[in-house]
């Protein structure tokens, strides 16, 4: 006969494993063991959530200078490289960059630097507005990247893998915090619009991989509507929709519970309804004839040379504004002279991608701090990688890929104005002082936000992933 009552001597002996794992689970989460993978809703995967700990910002705008901009010629100051211009760089290994059949010698920035602000900072000459903003940024002189080549160190800088189909920084930052804003994408992407295409790995640089898709970028597109379907079909009025996002949304929400491991449902359910909630608040964000006359002048958006980035640089504001995660967006298209990829005429390519992106940069700044927002904004500058201090021959020099240095800078959001961490050799070829991988500088953007990059997890394929991967340092000399 079987059975079915307990002794309670039994019952102790049966449930003592239990409450000994309540004890553990206790004990494990004081100390920040447990994974923070899955906290959200299952019905709103972008409901806002609170931090690991007190953050110092809460929105990223991450101006991404694709291409590989040059350090040498632009925020990392060489007296050293103008010295040996013309001299051969010895043990200089000709497969470091992307072309081995071009190396020349070392070649000395064609721009004049001077010093700015109340930190000195020596700045080149591209950027005169910029340069005006040194005190509010904290420079990271010391980054290096794995790749030498533009989709793998794209991905890189993006996601923290070399390879594809992993999630990026936005989509780690929307997952971990949800969105402030409940009528406009969590994580928005701007490209290039002047015709040069998107960066190489196109959309994968934006992906979410395998975290659910609601917290993949939204592409706002460079020409035509910025986003595709945003209009309600002239047959359907708001009644009607209404009905039909409730029924579908039932229908989804009762497959969800009959099947909850399938979280894509989730985000197919919040991917409707913020495409509803978007026919009128995205119109209102993405119009910025809205702003007054004296910002548009801020910006640029009356000069031709710089126009297109100013109306993306504005448009990042108002989406943060308004509750936006996370903003990227990137100057430049595909390789060469469509990027900052001066392999040719480094002179004539860096001139014009500056000229393009500096006013609208430190306007953004400017008028991110008036209205009290830069605090709160972690404005982030940089690339995959930087540019070799020797020449890569052509009619009119330029330089080749560098995975062993490049420049990155931090502005607001708790970064540390008027600081610069790290340094490269004398000419610019290593960094050499206080190296700083690309999981560094993800582990501090997520610090910035109030997250532990350890924490952050989610569980794939067995395995608990995360944006740093088994890396990642947190670069506290540059958060104040």
């Amino acid at each position: 006969m079987l059975r079915t009552t307990l002794t309670r001597r039994q019952l102790l002996a049966h449930s003592g494993a239990g409450a000994g794992l309540l004890g553990l689970s206790t004990l494990l989460n004081s100390e920040g063991l447990l994974s923070a993978a899955n906290d959200a809703s299952p019905l709103d995967p972008l409901a806002p959530r609170p931090p690991h700990f007190h953050p110092k910002a809460k929105a990223v705008i991450w101006l991404f200078i694709n291409g590989g901009p040059s350090h040498v010629d632009t925020w990392d100051h060489k007296p050293e490289l103008e010295r040996s211009d013309g001299k051969e760089l010895e043990g200089f290994d000709k497969f470091t960059g992307f072309f081995s059949g071009s190396v020349g010698p070392l070649m000395k920035s064609p721009f004049a630097f001077a010093q700015h602000g109340e930190c000195g900072k020596w700045v080149s000459d591209i950027f005169p507005n910029l340069s005006q903003h040194v005190d509010k940024m904290a420079f990271v002189h010391s980054a290096y990247a794995k790749s030498n080549n533009h989709s793998p160190a794209l991905f890189m800088a993006n996601t923290g893998f070399t390879q594809m189909g992993y999630p990026c920084v936005g989509s780690w930052a929307t997952y971990g915090l949800g969105s402030e804003s409940r009528d406009l994408p969590a994580f928005v992407v701007m490209s290039d619009p002047k015709g040069r295409g998107l960066p190489k790995g196109y959309s994968l640089n934006w992906g979410a991989g395998f975290l659910p898709s609601v917290y993949q970028g939204t592409w706002l597109k460079p020409s035509g509507d910025p986003i595709d379907n945003l209009n309600r079909p002239a047959a359907l009025n708001e009644s009607r929709q209404r009905a039909q996002l409730d029924l579908l949304a039932q229908l989804n929400r009762d497959h969800l519970e009959e099947n909850p491991a399938e979280k894509e449902l989730a985000a197919r359910i919040e991917s409707f309804e913020l495409a509803y909630r978007m026919q009128s608040a995205a119109p209102e964000a993405l119009d910025i004839d809205d702003e007054p006359q004296h910002i548009q002048t801020l910006y640029g958006l009356d000069d031709e040379r710089c126009a297109h980035f100013s109306k993306q640089c504005l448009i990042a504001r108002r989406m943060v504004e308004r509750g936006v995660r996370f903003v990227q967006i990137y100057s430049g298209g595909m390789e060469n002279q469509r990027s900052w990829d001066g392999h040719n005429d480094i002179q004539g390519n860096h001139s014009q991608f500056a000229g393009e992106t500096d006013k609208p940069i430190a306007a953004l700044l400017g008028d991110l701090a008036q209205r009290g927002l830069l605090d709160s904004t972690l404005v982030v500058w940089g690339g995959e990688f930087g540019r070799l201090p020797v020449a890569q021959k052509s009619a009119k020099p330029g330089r080749d890929h560098n995975p062993n240095a490049m420049t990155y800078w931090f502005a607001g959001g708790g970064a540390k104005g008027g600081t610069s961490y790290g340094a490269t050799d004398e000419v610019g070829h290593k960094a050499v002082d206080d190296r700083v991988n690309l999981h560094d500088l993800h582990a501090t953007i997520l610090h910035l936000l109030g997250m532990n990059h350890k924490q952050l997890t989610y569980r794939h394929n067995g395995r608990d992933f995360r944006l740093t991967d088994v890396e990642g340092e947190v670069i506290h000399e540059i958060i104040s």
